[in-house]
């Protein structure tokens, strides 16, 4: 049984990727949502253990001083990390991992080379329309969409480490386009394992041809 892949996928804060990654991971078999710790309260409707696991200050530096994190990071003043077992379980059993993370945990992870990856970037079409989307969605204070949109243009300086950028101007398309890329990596590792599969082996050994 082949091992599953770890999906890394990063965006600025509006840019969609929520929204874009619950219209896809229902499409998809094997493929499942790595829960992140955070520091930082709830949004409206957000369930812990769904969406987060949501703890406190003092238990996050305790898991981190334990080197329970696969990464972690500091965003918007609160602490987000990644399980380091709960990933390498699921990729152990076979299963692909959606791993929600921001530029920093990307390039702490494809920097460690633990686990495979295949790193994604969502863009919005421009910074203008990023903006009107943090506004539309009345979250946020106007400090902490000034600071987003700050934050944002550091981050899509990151996207040409990326090994695919997806432009999330219309959700099918993106939605799509999302789904192909995880369809085609698929089929890359399993033509890339070693060996042929025994039904293609056996043919070419029966007929002794290329």
């Amino acid at each position: 049984m082949n091992k599953g892949r770890l999906f890394i996928i990063s965006a600025p804060s509006g840019a969609g990727k929520t929204t874009l990654l619950q219209k896809v991971m229902p499409q998809v078999e094997r493929l499942v949502f790595s829960v992140s710790h955070t520091t930082r309260p709830p949004r409206g409707g957000e369930r812990n253990g769904v969406d987060y696991f949501f703890v406190s200050r003092n238990d996050f530096e305790e898991m981190r001083d334990r080197a329970d994190f696969l990464e972690w990071a500091e965003v918007h003043g609160k602490f987000y990390g990644t399980s380091k077992r709960e990933v390498l379980a699921q990729l152990d059993a076979g299963v692909d991992v959606i791993l929600d993370i921001d530029v920093q945990g990307a390039a702490i992870i494809r920097k460690a080379g633990l686990v495979d990856t295949v790193s994604i970037f969502i863009a919005p079409p421009d910074l203008s329309e990023l903006e009107r989307r943090l506004r539309q969605r009345a979250q946020d204070s106007e400090e902490t969409i000034q600071l987003r949109m700050k934050n944002a243009e550091k981050e899509m300086l990151a996207m040409d480490s990326y090994d695919y950028l997806i432009i999330n101007e219309r959700l099918d398309e993106a939605a799509q386009v999302l789904t192909a890329i995880i369809l085609a990596e698929r089929a890359r590792q399993r033509w890339l394992s070693p060996g042929l599969p025994a039904r293609f082996r056996d043919s070419h050994d029966a007929d002794g041809k290329d």
